[in-house]
């Protein structure tokens, strides 16, 4: 019997252990910065078609127009028109590059999508790219794929295997190692007019892309923390958040932290994670639904689908730039924002599938996910509820930095919400007001995202 059983336990160690050795081979490895792979793992080439260009490997050059002193704005880079309109009329011609998108135009039969042309001008600093190959024969994910291990601050996984490694990287999308600014979230209802729910200051920072680490990461380490100091409108004024993510999503998970003003005193908020309403949007986001994603990977089991080419927000220079797209102009628009203001560009994305697991609870029972292969914090989750109907659809906004910044990389911190149940829609970290947007900064010490310092600065 006991021979038996150790047998058992030998055949369950050798089933379980696939899970856990994320890392691939050294052959396989090569394939990164090769001729077919980047040295990030998204393909090089464009598709047969030629509707998705190759890989161009820089960043795009800052326009004529871009004024340092006001570095948080952005112009477009770029002096495209569009290539095409899908509408409700010919929605159906296009049906295999919108998914479950495609409900928006029976929903909304004025919805529209100008498609532009496909660019790829994402590009990371030497570091990140370094890391990335590290990555790729060390870090693991372990403790059934909700921790990492052995993980540089590159691409946790340039070659994926599993949904949750595809979802590994979008958590540990970079985009600079710390930015701060100004954003606003709010809501626009059934009538299109905008309604502020937040207005924000703050400093954020991925500790996890230190460019001066020598070693890997460790396996409890923060991976990306945010403090957000509100400062419109009068009954948010004063209020501050913190929010602490770590790579143990298991046992250390989420710290997040709320200074209140009328209480002149800061609680540890627990519940500021998963399906909990996001308090910038009047409850049309949930705290999980932020990025499109994030949070912990332990509610929902993560499928691989695959490759495939999806519609998504791109280049959104117009939607973060309020001299290009005012916010007047942006959000007040019924259903959906401006989509004079909105770029749609194809692009080849990983497809996830999450369902709940048994015994867990969530508003969302599905969710896909569709990740850019280039900048995996770009682009669409489609999230569905009990009964199986499209519940929300969240874009994420999403633009390169210039070839001018320091480190490259780019902004994916943004998203629009499209509730399909109750018509209306909101944004968070919206930039389109004039003083909004993020600009690379030093990052902080640790004792800035404390409740300590988060007392101090309290306003009132």
């Amino acid at each position: 019997m006991f021979r038996l059983n150790r047998l058992a336990a030998v055949l369950a160690s050798a089933l379980i252990a696939p899970a856990c050795m994320a890392a691939i081979s050294a052959e396989e490895a090569k394939q990164l910065g090769g001729d077919k792979l980047t040295a990030f793992g998204s393909e090089k080439a464009g598709n047969k078609e030629g509707t998705i260009p190759p890989y161009s490997g820089k960043a795009p050059k800052a326009p004529a127009s871009y004024d340092t002193k006001t570095g948080f704005q952005r112009p477009d880079p770029y002096n495209d028109k569009p290539l095409f309109t899908i509408t409700a009329q010919n929605a159906d011609k296009y049906a295999d590059h919108l998914d479950g998108m495609r409900e928006l135009f029976t929903k909304y039969p004025a919805f529209k999508m100008d498609i532009y042309p496909s660019r790829r001008d994402y590009a990371y600093p030497k570091f990140v790219l370094d890391n990335t190959l590290k990555n790729a024969t060390e870090c693991k994910a372990i403790d059934k794929e909700l921790k990492l291990a052995g993980c540089w601050g590159g691409f946790p996984f340039p070659i994926p295997k599993t949904g949750n490694e595809v979802m590994w990287n979008h958590l540990l999308q970079y985009g600079a190692y710390a930015y701060s600014g100004e954003t606003e979230g709010g809501v626009t209802g059934t009538d299109g007019k905008f309604v502020l729910g937040a207005r924000n200051t703050g400093h954020q920072q991925y500790d996890y892309y230190d460019p001066k680490a020598t070693k890997p990461n460790a396996t409890d380490a923060g991976f990306w923390k945010i403090r957000q100091n509100s400062t419109a409108p009068a009954r948010q004024a004063g209020s501050i958040l913190v929010v602490d993510d770590n790579l143990d999503m298991v046992d250390k998970g989420r710290r997040a932290y709320q200074y209140i003003p009328g209480q002149r005193r800061v609680k540890l908020a627990p519940t500021l994670a998963y399906d909990t309403p996001n308090p910038n949007n009047g409850g049309v986001l949930t705290m999980d639904d932020s990025k499109g994603f994030l949070g912990a990977l332990d509610r929902f089991n993560f499928k691989l689908v695959g490759k495939k080419e999806k519609f998504i927000m791109y280049n959104n220079f117009d939607l973060t730039n309020a001299k290009a797209c005012s916010a007047e102009k942006a959000y007040n628009f019924k259903n959906f924002p401006n989509p004079e203001c909105v770029r749609w560009e194809l692009h080849r994305v990983w497809q996830v599938e999450a369902t709940l697991k048994e015994g867990f609870r969530h508003i969302y029972q599905k969710r896909v996910f569709f990740w850019d292969e280039d900048a995996p914090g770009a682009g669409v989750a489609e999230n569905y509820d009990a009964s199986g109907k499209l519940y929300r659809v969240v874009s994420n906004i999403v633009y390169p930095f210039y070839d001018s910044e320091p480190l490259l990389g780019g902004y994916t911190d943004s998203s629009v919400a499209m509730d399909l149940q109750t018509g209306i829609w909101s944004i968070s970290g919206g930039m389109s007001h004039p003083n909004g947007g993020w600009v690379t900064a030093a990052p902080k010490d640790s004792r800035y995202y404390s409740p300590e310092s988060m007392a101090g600065d309290g306003l009132r």
